[in-house]
């Protein structure tokens, strides 16, 4: 090689990797992290002029440092684990659901008119069984709108689940004009504050309990369905080429819009864990962006249903730590989200290397 073109070589190229252990993929990923948290720990120095370790333990002690604190952080790791399974069909089969916000939305304004119309007249354990069927109906209806369309027409599926996510906020709006509590204030107000209509009960004691059961009873099925059936399989090969799976005599069409009914029901389900399970009312704030963090968890996850729970666990746990900071310290709540954003950036880009290397250039003798 003649000297101009070696330096003509350029210093660093990125190639993608044909294969890489499970273990070093998993060493990048806590590389990845210890980053973020360096990254993290001296950007609150800078900010607050504080010793890091004081800083990582307020970050512990925000997120599980009291039983509230912890409970809120398991409840609020259930909710993004439940949002993140449901988008796994969609995204295996490599239908870009970025609606999860709207079929959240859908699901919990279903749920809170549930509790509104038919909290006197059954029993709670019966109003829930409605809840259950009928947020994740909703759910399974906003997620079909776009499934046909991409199967007959195939429209931009990323567009059309955005838009809708816009749309379901206006019908929230609307429903707030005829269920506000009180009048005037704009908001739905605590549903059915005095008799606990349509709230989750307590199981073993634990306030959360009914939240635990349902959304690990959901992973589990999400993951046996994906890994061990025939529906599953069709999913992956759908994801991987329709042209294949034309070939295996798989009915396309049909898994496309069976996939996102069943990805929107559980996406809707997740509404009614939010509102009957947490906040017992509905707002247009409901989703709070859950739907597109969730992406990262599932993508994170390389779509595992019980990877999920870790990577949930671990961003929640750093985003309420985050709060905490931000309070501790007096910093506005643009500061958590920093704090947030990096902690996510530093996870994205552990990804990126697990799929890419890079190359640098060797130095090589002239060849005349």
């Amino acid at each position: 090689m003649s000297k101009d073109a070696v330096n003509k070589e350029l210093f660093v190229r990125v190639s993608k990797r044909d294969s890489i252990s499970q273990k070093k993929a998993w060493g990048i990923r806590f590389a990845g992290i210890a980053l973020s948290l360096i990254v993290c720990a001296l950007v609150i120095v800078a900010i607050v002029n504080e010793n890091p370790i004081r800083v990582y333990m307020g970050i512990i002690n925000g997120a599980i440092g009291a039983k509230r604190r912890f409970w809120v952080t398991i409840r609020e790791a259930l909710t993004l684990l439940i949002i993140a399974v449901g988008l796994t069909p969609a995204f295996k089969m490599k239908f870009w659901n970025i609606g999860a916000e709207g079929q959240i939305l859908m699901g919990g304004t279903v749920t809170a008119a549930m509790m509104i119309y038919f909290g006197d007249v059954m029993p709670n354990w019966l109003l829930l069984i409605v809840i259950f069927i009928a947020s994740s109906l909703a759910g399974l209806l906003w997620g079909l709108l776009p499934a046909v369309f991409k199967a007959y027409y195939n429209t931009n599926e990323t567009l059309f689940t955005l838009m809708l996510n816009y749309v379901a906020m206006q019908i929230v709006t609307f429903c707030i004009v005829f269920w506000e509590n009180p009048t005037g204030s704009n908001t739905v107000g605590i549903i059915n504050g005095a008799t606990a209509k349509g709230w989750f009960s307590k199981i073993f004691g634990l306030q959360y309990g009914l939240n635990i059961i349902v959304v690990l009873a959901v992973t589990l099925i999400v993951f046996l369905y994906m890994k061990h059936s025939k529906q599953g399989y069709e999913i992956a090969v759908v994801g991987e080429s329709q042209n294949t799976a034309r070939y295996a005599g798989i009915n396309v069409k049909k898994v496309i819009i069976r996939t996102m009914m069943i990805s929107g029901a559980v996406c809707g389900l997740a509404g009614s864990i939010i509102v009957s399970g947490a906040s017992h009312t509905i707002s247009t704030s409901t989703a709070g962006g859950r739907g597109f963090t969730a992406i990262i968890v599932a993508w994170m996850s390389k779509f595992n249903p019980l990877a999920m729970i870790g990577v949930s666990l671990f961003l929640v746990f750093m985003q309420q730590g985050s709060i905490q900071i931000a309070s501790q310290y007096g910093l506005n709540t643009n500061a958590s989200d920093i704090i947030t954003g990096i902690l996510i950036f530093f996870l994205i880009g552990s990804e990126f290397f697990i799929s890419y290397k890079l190359d640098f250039r060797k130095k090589s003798k002239e060849v005349k």
